[in-house]
């Protein structure tokens, strides 16, 4: 079997590639494990600038067609602050990319599904349930799977890996994949039934030893997640986790809250570690790696999907401007890339320490920032680089000196 492109992978990013590919003429083979989409706790919140990719990519119609849901507001709510305080000064958040309106929510296993649809639809040879046995690149990439009780071996021009955190691609390849250690424990759930949740605000905040994020899908549906402390790994261990989680949502400093801590769990509740992940270089010879394959960013600001969307528009744009992939340069790619995580693990990491740290001396660090972004609003410049792209910021942004003046360091 000979094809243009062999995907390792069925997720968003590989199935989106897949998609734009053949539009453009390619032949594709699209390799999926999962019989079913499940719903992995992750990936259902698109950032402004990450919408503009969609865009680029000519997929957005589809994605609000399947559901896509903008958010228009941000409240931050904090222990230190009066909520009606917080209420009064929402943040609007149509002001980062011109034509977005806001990030846009829609459920993974639903995303995963539409893309997946589309690039069948396109003329993808797309099938699930394979197990993938091994993969060679080079000069003429190959992967031998098991698709329906039958071994088979394919090749292609060129083999990308899109295949997760765990990727066999990566791995195959020999990429080494470097991680930092976890800051913080992470925890989400999905629940039903919060209607009177204003289905057009995004809300984070902070009290006591617990920090939530609430990010609303439309129709009474709101994904939740929290942050608390490594040493709680277990907190929300068990079958009473889901009641207690949502019962750490009632807070005193964000009274609507109560909507979300009565609403109904209606997907797994599932706690991991945050930490950050990057490969120095996500390509080899005749592969290439795009989304989680070639690492991630922490997911307490929510990029994994923008950082995806980029790597599959920039990853198309390259194979779209020469037809000899022979010649196809990716180290534009991996410059951009590494650019682009290394400015992001410096917002995740000042966001972890603002967000994700409990006790009088996090508190006080809040109190302090707020008092002092008052007057300074460049203190809060790592807003834009979760909003608008770390791109847009200058370079002095991502340095050990700005992180000692937001967090009240500075000599």
């Amino acid at each position: 079997m000979g094809y243009d492109l062999i995907v390792v992978g069925g997720g968003v990013g590989g199935s989106a590639l897949s998609a734009v590919m053949a539009q453009a003429g390619a032949k594709v083979l699209l390799l999926e494990a999962a019989e079913v989409y499940q719903d992995k706790v992750r990936g259902e919140w698109i950032a402004p600038w990450g919408v503009t990719e969609v865009k680029r990519l000519g997929l957005y119609d589809l994605l609000v067609s399947a559901g896509g849901h903008h958010i228009e507001t941000h409240i931050s709510y904090d222990e230190n602050r009066d909520p009606e305080v917080a209420r009064s000064t929402p943040a609007p958040l149509g002001v980062f990319a011109p034509g977005v309106p806001g990030p846009l929510c829609l459920g993974h296993p639903q995303h995963c599904q539409t893309l997946f649809d589309e690039a069948v639809r396109r003329g993808v040879d797309a099938r699930r349930g394979v197990q993938v046995i091994s993969v060679t690149a080079g000069a003429s990439p190959t992967v031998t799977f098991r698709h329906d009780g039958e071994e088979s071996t394919a090749t292609a021009r060129l083999l990308v890996g899109a295949d997760g955190r765990t990727s066999m691609v990566r791995e195959n390849l020999g990429i080494p994949l470097h991680q930092d250690a976890p800051h913080h424990m992470f925890a989400g759930l999905l629940v039903d039934g919060a209607p009177d949740w204003d289905a057009k605000v995004q809300a984070i905040g902070v009290e006591g030893d617990f920090s939530f994020l609430a990010f609303p899908q439309g129709s009474g549906r709101v994904r939740l997640y929290g942050s608390y402390a490594l040493d709680q790994r277990r907190r929300f261990a068990g079958p009473d986790g889901p009641a207690a989680f949502l019962e750490a949502f009632r807070m005193v400093c964000s009274p609507d809250n109560v909507h979300l801590a009565g609403a109904r769990p209606i997907g797994p509740l599932l706690s991991y570690f945050n930490n950050d992940a990057w490969t120095d270089q996500p390509f080899a010879p005749g592969a290439v790696l795009v989304g989680d394959a070639g690492g991630w960013n922490d997911p307490i600001i929510g990029l994994g999907l923008s950082i995806t969307y980029r790597d599959v528009r920039i990853v198309t744009d390259i194979l779209k401007a020469d037809a000899d992939w022979a010649r196809a340069d990716f180290s534009p790619y991996a410059e951009e890339r590494a650019e682009r995580l290394r400015r992001l693990r410096f917002t995740a990491a000042l966001v972890s320490a603002l967000e994700a740290e409990f006790g009088a001396a996090a508190r006080a660090r809040r109190d302090s920032l707020h008092e002092r972004a008052s007057l300074d609003p460049s203190l809060r410049a790592h807003t834009f680089a979760v909003m608008a792209g770390p791109e847009v910021l200058p370079p002095e942004i991502f340095t050990p000196e700005h992180r000692a003046r937001v967090l009240g360091e500075a000599a």
